[in-house]
């Protein structure tokens, strides 16, 4: 049986006094991938930014590696393995784009992933490294935004909404070279909108609405009918 890496029990967050996660209890197994799917509005992001110490007020557990990890700072819990791809990109727009890379070797974890290894992921980063990050296309940007999250050397990488606003040729190329991203041990969380490609590099799924898990199980096993009803809650 795999370890598990991440786990968070009933957890709750909220902004300000508004309350957006309701005993939210998801685990993350070394090797896995797990997608988190649900509507605009439905918890998935604040979910990512809770876990990477980006959500102020949290209630209850989100545990790494057995040891709890609620109340770190983002840059510390960078510093134990975990890195996120931020909805939107988030790259430094007056910096070029290796400089936006090497932001993310500034943690120094030893592992594969330095800026050879990610120009020979990415090539087109490698043509545009001199060029400010905002002159990227869009695609371009989330290939930056991947790149700067693996040049962390993480254990555990979190994708927001990793296809939203993209071509889907884009979509297509990223998508395919997601096996090499996540490889020798490495987990993975994605959230995707896209439900056929959530399932499809997904081992297990699950389905927020309205801030609550409405649905989860294995990828292959969960119908599109049982998805459909958890996703719209009719």
């Amino acid at each position: 049986m795999p370890n598990k890496v991440l786990e968070t029990k009933n957890l709750n967050a909220y902004y300000g006094d508004f309350q957006a996660l309701f005993e939210v209890s998801i685990d993350l197994f070394e090797g896995e991938i797990i997608a988190i799917i649900g509507a605009n509005g439905a918890g998935k992001s604040t979910f990512m930014r809770s876990v990477t110490g980006l959500i102020d007020r949290i209630d209850n557990e989100i545990n790494y590696k057995g040891l709890s990890i609620k109340g770190l700072r983002a840059d510390e819990i960078a510093k134990k393995g975990l890195a996120m791809v931020p909805e939107g990109r988030k790259l430094f727009p007056s910096l070029s784009v290796e400089e936006n890379l090497l932001i993310g070797g500034q943690i120094k974890r030893l592992g594969p992933w330095k800026l050879n290894t990610v120009y020979e992921l990415f090539p087109d980063l490698y043509d545009k490294r001199n060029i400010p990050s905002n002159l990227l296309s869009g695609g371009q940007q989330q290939m930056a935004a991947i790149g700067r999250a693996l040049m962390s050397n993480p254990d555990v990488i979190l994708f927001d909404e990793i296809s939203l606003g993209l071509a889907p040729i884009i979509i297509k190329s990223i998508y395919q070279n997601l096996p090499k991203v996540i490889q020798k041990g490495m987990s993975a969380i994605i959230v995707e909108q896209d439900i056929s490609k959530a399932l499809e590099i997904s081992d297990r799924v699950y389905c927020l609405q309205e801030g609550r898990i409405a649905l989860f199980g294995e990828s292959k096993q969960l119908t599109r009918q049982e998805i459909s009803k958890a996703y719209f809650g009719i």
